[in-house]
């Protein structure tokens, strides 16, 4: 029984790993968002010193695009250290940046005084010849300015007043640079590149977020997945143990009565219906061709038990032979018309399967002129219906119609399904 339901090179359920992969940002997205953050850096600076109408525009422009470069070169230093803690807790992540961000601030502010520090030397050069002053420095670093100074020297005797002289006089308008202000110029600088460190490092834990929501949606998905595959593969099964018990009773009984002809033909029919039917992977959709080929060898089954009592007719346009369906989903439809029609009385029974397109739906009919359902039968005959609903559901969600009564003269079920065709039967449809 196992190796008809299951045959060797069948395939089985979708594997999902349960081990959670590492979720990354990628480098180019992370770069992106780098280039970014010091592109308008660079944008903000440059505007705000054309607005203060500073010296040098150009030497300084070229110097804050270097440092714009280091500055980028710098936070993929930073990112690298900052990844190590991808998986962490969120107060490990923004500890981490704190912490690591630091540095890499005090490094972009000392390449920053670096570059800058002739700029100054000419600011001042400037500043002097435009106010005709001579600005100097003195061995130790103090800035000198020569100033004018007028003296009255001592009156002679005989005279009234002494005479006036013209001096110059260094005075010191800016002392040299201590180590305190070196590291306090140097600070300023730095917390400036910190905070905009922090702000990428804000940007780079969104990022970061978002790529694991993503990731944890696909994953979620893959588990939706594959418990539908799994539901669809249960709801499958159950209806081949249900026709092979169904049929092995017919054949037997055949054996008992001493027709061992009909017995061998209908051996050979199971073995072609089995076949066709297990060839194809459980939770797949089929053509509806194949799915009407497969319930005539089911009929043709029948049709050796009730040779005289059953009539069939199948009515498939050409149009819809390649549309899809879940493989077998017609199965328990005929057999309870074969059930509950053709073995409760004994004249001739007709079985009609058609298909039909409405709106760009799929329409199946399975109905048969019998005489309906014997309340005594409710039970056995629900069983098949609830299967047939549930697979539909599995499939295709709520967008399906699915209706089973009695009509007059008999008993029909009907589906509505979604209307699906391959690329290339589409392609032809339209030429």
């Amino acid at each position: 029984m196992a190796s008809l339901l299951n045959p060797v090179g069948a395939e089985s359920a979708p594997k999902t790993s349960a081990r959670k992969e590492p979720v990354s940002v990628p480098f180019r997205t992370v770069l992106v968002s780098m280039i970014v953050l010091w592109a308008t850096y660079f944008v903000l600076i440059t505007a705000r010193s054309l607005v203060m109408d500073f010296d040098f525009q150009f030497e300084m422009a070229w110097r804050r695009l270097i440092v714009t470069a280091l500055g980028i070169g710098f936070t993929v230093v930073l990112w690298f250290v900052l990844r190590l803690f991808d998986q962490r807790a969120l107060w490990v992540k923004i500890s981490a940046a704190l912490v690591f961000a630091f540095p890499v601030a005090i490094a972009i502010g000392h390449v920053n005084q670096l570059l800058f520090e002739d700029i100054q030397a000419a600011q001042e050069a400037e500043y002097a010849r435009k106010n005709n002053l001579n600005l100097r420095r003195d061995e130790s670093g103090n800035l000198l300015v020569d100033v004018p100074v007028r003296r009255i020297s001592p009156a002679d005797p005989g005279q009234d007043e002494g005479e006036e002289v013209v001096e110059s006089e260094s005075v010191i308008i800016a002392p040299a640079e201590t180590s305190a202000d070196f590291w306090r110029k140097l600070l300023d600088i730095a917390l400036g590149r910190y905070f905009l460190l922090l702000a990428w490092a804000s940007t780079y834990f969104a990022l970061l977020a978002g790529f694991q929501a993503r990731a944890a949606e696909r994953r979620e998905q893959q588990f939706r997945n594959a418990a539908k595959a799994a539901e669809l593969r249960s709801l499958r099964y159950q209806v081949n143990p249900h026709f092979l018990f169904n049929t092995l009773n017919s054949l037997s009984a055949l054996v008992m009565t001493g027709k061992p002809d009909r017995a061998e033909r209908m051996i050979q029919t199971i073995s072609r219906f089995y076949r066709h039917s297990l060839a194809d992977e459980p939770t797949s959709d089929v053509p509806l061709k194949d799915e009407f080929d497969l319930q005539q060898l089911y009929l043709d089954i029948e049709a050796v038990r009730f040779p005289e009592r059953l009539v069939c007719v199948f009515d498939l346009p050409e149009d819809l032979a390649e549309a899809r369906v879940p493989g077998m989903i017609l199965q328990p439809l005929v057999e309870n018309s074969v059930k509950y029609a053709v073995s409760a009385v004994s004249r001739k029974v007709t079985i009609t399967v058609a298909a039909r397109e409405e709106f760009d739906r799929l329409v199946i009919t399975v109905s048969d002129d019998g005489p309906g359902v014997p309340d005594e039968m409710l039970h056995g005959f629900g069983i098949g219906l609830a299967n047939v609903r549930d697979r539909l559901e599995a499939r295709f969600g709520p967008d399906i119609g699915f209706s089973s009564a009695p009509v007059p003269g008999g008993y029909r079920t009907e589906i509505r399904i979604p209307l699906s065709r391959p690329a290339s039967a589409r392609a032809r449809r339209k030429v």
